[in-house]
Parts: structure tokens; C-alpha cells; sequence
């Protein structure tokens, strides 16, 4: 539905940012074919990372050439095959994969529709700390625990916590009324996707209401906290950088 008054949700500001599906406009990106693809964080807004949002036509598919940047994605709906290391998958929801620096990788025969959420960043070797493999996995297979101790806020982690790795992938799972047990200020930056139900984050000063499909970047040390609000559960994907000394 087109918006009158130029009303919007959404929110980019110098240390936090929200971004809806009201929102998004479509970038090329070059090996990328038969999809439409969103960036909805990139360092151009002050972020370290880049987020984006691919969905596929049939007939799409992906080449992308070894770099210094590490990939992880996540098949939000749909069905894909990934090639990675010489090896090939095929990922329905809930299905990831990590793709290493200086590795390259695609995507192919995908179902029209499907979707998916891809994180990349630089790597930063770390001396000693060996190096980060290709994986693929998925979400249904990776046992979760309660934050904290609270049974209302399941935590799935979905990479190896190995110092090999200098990102971290995880998904939360709130159930209606669960929340962050308190206000986080922290020096990992985030990346996040909301996979279902709604809630409200609150970002800095700010409050917002937020619901499937609304993605949103944490620079270090913003003020964080999550509430999930309505009659289901409420889940996000959301990316953080681990492993490396502070600078």
C-alpha cells in the first residue's frame, strides 16, 4: 500500500537504524542473476558488515568469486542448491551455509520465491587461530537453550564458537511476553532480520515497534533491548562479531 505523507517506520540514524519492507529499493549486484536484491546495511550507513535481502525468479541463481570477504546465508523461504567447496546442497527454510574468505561459492535452481538473508564481512585473521571452514547446516538441527536461564527466550547458535571464526550467526526464539532480561551495551556490532511475530526494540532512546521482515543494524555500543509482543512467538536472525581482541 502506497504511504501518504511520506510516512514511514523505518529510521537510519549514525549508531542505529531500522529498516522496513515498505522501504526496501532494489541494487545489482554483479554474479547475482534472476533476483531481486536489497542491501539493507552496508558500511556506507557507518555499519562494518553488509546485510542483504535476495529473492529469487525461476531460472535465478548466483557466482561469486573468492574475496577477502566471508559469507554466511540463510533460507528464509523457498528452496535453493548451494556449491561450496566443492561439495553441493540443497537448502530449504531454515537452511544455511558459511562460506570462508578466499572461497568461492553459488547458488542455483532455485524455487521462484525463495528468499533468502546473507551476511558478509571482512575477515580479520587472527594469528594462531587456524582457519574458518565451510559449512552448511540447518536451523531445525541445531539445538537451542534458554538465555539466561529463561525458558520464554530460546538462543540457537548457529556457527562453531571457535577463535577460527571472527562472526557469529545465532537465532532467538521469544515466546509472547519474552524478553531481554535487561538493557545490553555491548562492544559487538549487529546485523538482524525479523523471521515472525512482532515486538518492540528499543535502540538507544528510541522505541520501536518492529514485525516480521524488519531488519535492523546495532553499531557497537548502542543501547539495546527486545520485548515480543502479540499472541505468537517472535523470532530474529542477527549476526555479531566475536573472537577478535578490542582495538
Amino acid at each position: 500500500m502506497t504511504e501518504l505523507f511520506g510516512h514511514t517506520r523505518a529510521h537510519v540514524g549514525p549508531r542505529h537504524a531500522l529498516i522496513t519492507p515498505a522501504n526496501h529499493v532494489a541494487s545489482v549486484i554483479p554474479g547475482v542473476a534472476g533476483a531481486t536484491c536489497v542491501v539493507l546495511i552496508n558500511p556506507a550507513m557507518g555499519a562494518g558488515m553488509t546485510q542483504m535481502l535476495w529473492t529469487f525468479e525461476a531460472g535465478g541463481g548466483a557466482s561469486l568469486p573468492a574475496n577477502d570477504l566471508e559469507t554466511f546465508g540463510y533460507v528464509m523461504t523457498g528452496e535453493v542448491k548451494v556449491s561450496l567447496a566443492g561439495a553441493e546442497h540443497s537448502a530449504g527454510p531454515g537452511g544455511f551455509f558459511f562460506s570462508p574468505a578466499g572461497k568461492p561459492w553459488g547458488l542455483s535452481q532455485p524455487e521462484p520465491g525463495t528468499r533468502l538473508t546473507l551476511f558478509q564481512k571482512r575477515y580479520a585473521p587472527l594469528a594462531g587461530a587456524g582457519s574458518a571452514r565451510p559449512l552448511f547446516g540447518n536451523a531445525a538441527e541445531v539445538a537451542g537453550a534458554p538465555f539466561l536461564g529463561d525458558p520464554a527466550a530460546n538462543l540457537q547458535v548457529l556457527l562453531p564458537d571457535e577463535l577460527a571464526y571472527d562472526l557469529a550467526v545465532n537465532l532467538f526464539t521469544y515466546q509472547p511476553g519474552g524478553h531481554l532480561p535487561f538493557v545490553e551495551i555491548h562492544i559487538m556490532e549487529h546485523g538482524l532480520i525479523l523471521l515472525g511475530g512482532a515486538g518492540v526494540y528499543r535502540l538507544e532512546d528510541s522505541w520501536y515497534p518492529v514485525e516480521a521482515g524488519d531488519a535492523i543494524w546495532m553499531a557497537p555500543y548502542c543501547a539495546q533491548w527486545f520485548v515480543a509482543m502479540g499472541k505468537v512467538p517472535a523470532s530474529y536472525l542477527y549476526y555479531k562479531d566475536v573472537n577478535r581482541p578490542p582495538q
